[in-house]
């Protein structure tokens, strides 16, 4: 992990709110000449801190679609069976994030389907292979009160 100073911190924080900002303009914004600003970035990039730039797409709102939020329990927790879970879950495109917690349940998914029978036909699916589910919890999203990538802290 590399340590952050007060410029890099910047940058992130601009590019997280628009990765398609020029050279120039992000050199501007955190004070620093072209070439150092955007040699901070690439080293940022080849550490793996910037992940990677893309649009930040609405498909539910493209499609009319649903938000739902599912909490998964599994029966057994061995490596093989959690592994065995994450990876289903990983290459299932209704699944736009997942979560492995700690407490109460084990997992927190956030599925992306056309509508609630789509969905309905996905955790059957899912039901249905040996997951090892033993119980899972649906949450319709009514409303987006905040969506974004994480947000940038106020760390120092």
């Amino acid at each position: 992990m590399i340590k952050l100073d007060r410029y890099d911190l910047a940058i992130l924080r601009i590019l997280e709110r628009d990765g398609r900002i020029t050279k120039s303009k992000l050199a501007e914004a955190v004070n620093l000449s072209i070439s150092p600003a955007w040699e901070r970035v690439r080293k940022l990039e080849e550490s793996g801190v910037i992940r990677g730039y893309r649009a930040d797409v609405d498909w539910v709102g493209a499609f009319s679609g649903s938000r739902i939020v599912v909490e998964v329990t599994l029966s057994r927790h061995t490596a093989p069976d959690m592994r065995r879970f994450e990876e289903r879950v990983s290459a299932a495109p209704e699944v736009a994030q997942c979560y492995a917690t700690g407490g109460g349940v084990d997992y927190v998914l956030h599925v992306v389907a056309r509508d609630i029978d789509h969905y309905q036909r996905f955790i059957d699916a899912l039901l249905m292979e040996d997951l090892g589910i033993e119980r899972y919890f649906t949450y319709i999203v009514t409303k987006v009160v905040k969506c974004e990538s994480g947000g940038a802290p106020d760390w120092q």
